[in-house]
């Protein structure tokens, strides 16, 4: 390699000094001098000494693109390529051979193994950083060009599912109310089934659009657009509407007499109102999902300077620490030890919820005694005159 040319070659490419490669050749200086410099380019260098090493590094590391040398000892650039595409965590990482040799063969072989590109022995600063980053561009691109397909996808997917899922539960729930409203003393058992049908569709119902929500709310994420109208969302007198969906849900449980509220009127808080009602929905079910029949399940909102801070607590099963440090999507605690319908989405739609709108959530919870779940909103002040 002609390294005596690295000083026309230093300023000629831009790197991420985050980018990671990794140099396979038994040759020592030759090693040393590519580290060397692909490190002043900015690359973060990782070297092998041989085939087996460089595989162990590979794995360890995962860098972002391998330049490694056909013709090695124990393990040749051949057997490194071929057992690194087999893996699925390194199989796509882009691999790049050196070679002393020129036969048309070598190559053809190794580009059936799933080789990015030859270098010839001897080659050019220029030629391995032009090859580099040719091969790291085309990486780049692939992935550009993958994450708008699934963007593409998941919108699609928002748009289609709701109608293609909530038709055939219409329906469903639709024929069940005709049924539970039959008077025909004989026919309690059809009454019997259309029950248990009801309360099925009600359940998937609610799956379904806690699915559409979340994945509604991830794929939103980013765009600025969308949380540049969330934070600019405001629900006026939001005491009716936490009231509202607090009743609705002690309704859903006949368990009226064990809500307890006191909610402190405001003029107004930056949530979205369709959101408010999801988070309140959200979290007020769970207190009560969780808890048992005649204890007490407190909402309680009140004004802090300019937080308005709505307390949901209740007196049930309760979370310990990892449990409240693991909630995630499609996590259900404790599944094992207590079955539960649900999909666990409640507080992880109403966490995100409160994300988007730059506010906070928080969870303290006694594990067997209490839960008490903390909504922090901003208020909403009326511009100054």
């Amino acid at each position: 390699m002609n390294i005596d040319s690295l000083s026309c070659g230093l300023l000629e490419f831009e790197v991420s000094i985050v980018t990671k490669i990794l140099v396979i050749e038994d040759e020592h200086s030759l090693r040393k001098d590519i580290m060397e410099m692909l490190s002043f380019e900015g690359y973060t260098m990782l070297g092998a000494e041989n085939g087996l090493v460089g595989i162990e590094e590979a794995r360890k590391h995962l860098p972002d693109l391998i330049v490694c040398d056909i013709m090695m000892p124990e393990l040749d650039g051949y057997d490194v390529l071929d057992e690194l595409r087999r893996d699925t965590q390194t199989a796509a990482i882009p691999f790049i051979f050196l070679t002393a040799r020129t036969d048309k063969m070598d190559r053809r072989h190794g580009m059936e193994l799933g080789a990015d590109d030859f270098l010839t022995k001897p080659f050019s600063v220029s030629d391995l950083l032009k090859t580099i980053s040719a091969r790291l561009k085309r990486r780049e691109d692939i992935e550009r060009v993958t994450e708008q397909r699934m963007e593409e996808l998941r919108g699609n997917i928002i748009l289609s599912m709701p109608h293609e899922l909530r038709t055939p539960l219409t329906i469903i729930l639709g024929f069940s109310d005709l049924l539970l409203g039959e008077d025909n003393p004989k026919s309690d058992q059809i009454r019997d089934m259309a029950q248990h049908i009801n309360k099925a569709a009600v359940r998937l119902y609610h799956l379904i659009e806690n699915y559409l929500i979340y994945a509604q709310l991830e794929t939103s994420a980013s765009d600025m657009e969308f949380l540049n109208m969330l934070r600019g969302s405001v629900t006026s007198h939001p005491r009716v509407v936490i009231e509202d969906q607090a009743i609705q849900k002690s309704q859903t449980y006949n368990r009226e007499a064990d809500l307890k509220l006191d909610i402190a009127e405001v003029a107004g808080v930056v949530v979205l109102e369709e959101y408010l009602k999801k988070m309140i929905a959200e979290v007020v079910d769970n207190a009560f999902k969780f808890s048992e029949r005649g204890t007490p399940v407190y909402v309680v909102g009140s004004r802090h300077d300019e937080r308005y801070m709505l307390q949901i607590t209740n007196y049930g099963r309760g979370m310990t620490a990892q449990q409240i440090r693991d909630v995630g999507a499609y996590m259900q605690f404790g599944r094992m030890l207590h079955e539960q319908q649900g999909s666990g989405l409640g507080l992880v739609i109403a966490r995100r919820v409160a994300e988007l709108h730059g506010a906070e959530i928080s969870i303290e919870s006694i594990p067997d005694h209490q839960t008490t779940v903390t909504l922090n909103l901003t208020l909403n002040s009326p511009p100054k005159t």
